[in-house]
């Protein structure tokens, strides 16, 4: 490791660093721009949880499950959670909006049954004028021109009736695959603990050696779900038990007197800022 500050280069497994922002340090150590320069490992996923201690806040079993990947673990139930994730990233639910098929329906049903009654009507002053002897030449053309009108509104009815008709068919398409959806998510979220789970479970015995080890008065039971102390405490005991090649930065935390002992307990190269 290697460490650059306003000029002056700090080398080795444990360095110390004064007035130096420790959040800054983090960023060096990510490879992002930070005004401290660090050269060393690529930091892995147990930096998200370790790479800062004390950490703000502390997921004790997703820390315990990277370390476990990190050096080697895997899930029994690793192939069904990524089956399960790439289901459920192909089921999209399309959304379908049957207020326009409605209305069609109902405008066209409405225009339809207006025709047919002025039909009725136009009808009947036929068979009148008929009966009393009066030309009916007007009154059969009125007819046959809102025969014709009423034969085009009956096709535009039936076509709207079979446009919602499938409407309501791709409505229902639509709520099966949301359902089929939230089925997925819930698998996928049971079978992301049962992994979490197994990979925590996996090094459990290697995080309680380690709790013992690193300073804090905590108690780890047979369980990964038997922990009794705070969060500090778990996340050294998690530091100490991933294979860290990039450097853990310890920010003033008084549990250590600097970045010698800290290095030391966390078997990790450490940067300790005060």
């Amino acid at each position: 490791m290697r460490v650059t500050v306003a000029g002056r280069v700090h080398e080795g497994r444990a360095v110390d660093l004064d007035g130096v922002d420790a959040t800054a340090v983090v960023r060096a150590v990510r490879g992002a721009e930070a005004p401290v320069g660090v050269e060393c490992p690529t930091p892995g996923t147990v930096h998200d949880h370790v790479g800062l201690l004390p950490p703000s806040s502390f997921d004790r079993r997703g820390a315990l499950a990277a370390a476990a990947r990190a050096l080697g673990h895997e899930s029994a139930a690793a192939a069904a959670l990524a089956e399960a994730r790439a289901e459920l990233a192909e089921a999209s639910a399309p959304t379908v909006d049957l207020r326009e098929a409605r209305r069609r329906v109902a405008e066209a049903g409405t225009e339809a049954e207006r025709l047919r009654e002025r039909v009725a009507e136009l009808r009947g002053r036929v068979q009148a004028r008929r009966e009393t002897g009066a030309d009916t030449t007007a009154v059969e053309a009125q007819l046959e021109e809102a025969t014709g009108r009423l034969a085009e509104a009956e096709t535009e009815r039936i076509a709207a009736e079979q446009a919602l008709d499938r409407a309501e068919a791709a409505a229902r398409e639509a709520r099966d695959r949301r359902e089929r959806r939230l089925e997925l998510e819930d698998r996928v979220a049971n079978l992301e603990r049962r992994v979490r789970e197994e990979l925590a479970a996996a090094v459990w015995e290697r995080f309680r050696s380690a709790v013992e080890a690193v300073p804090g008065t905590a108690t780890a039971g047979a369980s990964p779900g038997e922990y009794e102390g705070d969060s500090v405490t778990a996340a050294l005991g998690v530091a100490r038990v991933a294979p860290l090649d990039a450097p853990v930065v310890v920010d003033g935390l008084d549990r250590f007197s600097g970045a010698g002992p800290a290095a030391e307990a966390l078997e990790a190269p450490v940067i300790y800022t005060r």
